[in-house]
């Protein structure tokens, strides 16, 4: 009998990896932290997952090589790529690359550009079976979805309401709501409904010890009960209140309230006046400190019609210098290019009959305004017509007659 088991073990592939610790302390600009090397069984940890999973285990070389690049110029191998059924099958999963101290990390669509989805670790992609909008509820303007819903389809299911999903990074055709939540993604509509964490309300997450939890807002009798109840729950959170009182100051003091700040952790969550919102704090974290199993998001109005408002500038340093002119007029978009994507799209000949549609300038600023019809988005609009040329020294302006429609 032992033969027998020995032979269907898998056979032993150790790899080394390379892992790099933070500093504790920051004395200078130039620490890069400790470096640590971990070796793993791969081919006992694959084989535990094979048989613990419900979801896909890639460990092959093709796979491996698939996953190694994303949107950016890196490319790293990972030790292997899991596709998880659903929650539990993470959990499990997590369980064995602990066991096996093998790291995690997520990705969604793999449409970032600084290279956060690769890594030399084990890779989650919930894309594939991670994918479902458990509720959405008009009425109370939210909804509860999986992190690998893809950002339009959370959006098509709610435009059927009047609603949207806020921020709508240019890829939203195929990021994930799970890697928007990974690092706080904006998109050009973020003045209507700002980033991804003003749009989250509750987080179900589990870390790497295998803790799962929901996390969110945490009044101060929520969070006795918490303490109360006792575990490793209580635990983190009264870590994370001791961290939050300890460097109260220095948070408000370093972290300007200013939009699309998402560099960083977003420790200002933790804030007592920001409702010790832990679950808004680990958007942006990158999966450095749990895996997301599902959030609940909230829904903004979603105009039926928009209308485009183009201003001309000199160069593009002109144009910044005016980018706050718009916002007292309540655009729901607002966006800046320069000439050099004009002189691109020359030069590949793309869109010839549109490119005399923008005005006089250099740069431009695309104001976006809606309405519940095309009188009153444009009405909108011509507000800010309106009140700059009032200034003495308007730009070059264009609105745009093409009805933008709710999509």
């Amino acid at each position: 009998m032992s033969t027998q088991l020995d032979q269907k073990q898998a056979p032993i592939q150790l790899v080394t990896i390379t892992t790099k610790t933070p500093p504790a302390q920051i004395n200078n600009r130039l620490q890069t932290g400790t470096t640590s090397q971990l070796t793993i069984d791969v081919g006992a940890l694959e084989s535990h997952l094979k048989t613990a999973l419900k979801g896909e285990v890639r460990f092959g070389g093709a796979d491996r090589g698939m996953y190694a690049s994303d949107a950016s110029n890196y490319r790293m191998v990972p030790v292997g790529v899991i596709l998880p059924r659903d929650a539990d099958d993470v959990v499990a999963a997590v369980a064995a690359c602990r066991s096996y101290g093998a790291p995690v990390f997520a990705r969604g669509g793999g449409t970032a550009i600084p290279g956060q989805t690769v890594n030399a670790g084990v890779l989650f992609d919930f894309s594939k079976y991670m994918n479902h909008i458990h509720e959405l509820d008009p009425n109370s303007r939210s909804a509860r979805v999986q992190p690998g819903v893809v950002l339009d389809t959370l959006r098509n299911a709610a435009n059927k309401f009047g609603l949207t999903f806020g921020p709508d990074p240019a890829t939203h055709s195929r990021c994930t709501l799970g890697g928007m939540i990974g690092n706080n993604s904006c998109g050009v509509h973020s003045v209507l409904a700002g980033e991804t964490s003003a749009n989250i309300d509750e987080l179900e997450i589990l870390t790497y010890d295998g803790t799962r939890m929901r996390v969110g807002a945490t009044s101060a009798q929520q969070y006795e009960t918490i303490i109360q109840s006792g575990g490793r729950r209580t635990e983190i959170y009264r870590q994370l209140k001791e961290f939050t009182n300890r460097h109260a100051d220095a948070i408000r003091k370093n972290f300007p309230p200013i939009p699309r700040r998402v560099s960083g952790y977003n420790l200002p969550a933790l804030l007592p006046e920001n409702g010790f919102h832990v679950a808004r704090a680990l958007v942006g974290s990158e999966c450095t400190c749990v895996l997301v199993l599902e959030a609940t998001t909230r829904l903004v109005d979603w105009p039926a019609v928009r209308s485009l408002l183009v201003l001309g500038y000199e160069d593009i340093f002109h144009a910044a210098d005016h980018v706050t002119e718009p916002l007292p007029y309540n655009p729901i978009a607002l966006e800046a290019l320069d000439d050099t994507f004009i002189d691109d799209m020359k030069k590949k000949g793309m869109h010839p009959k549109n490119l005399n549609m923008m005005p006089e300038g250099k740069a431009w600023l695309l104001v976006e305004f809606g309405g519940r019809d095309k009188n009153e988005a444009d009405a909108n609009a011509r507000r800010l017509m309106d009140g700059l040329q009032k200034t003495g020294h308007p730009p070059s302006m264009k609105l745009l007659t093409i009805p933008l429609r709710r999509n």
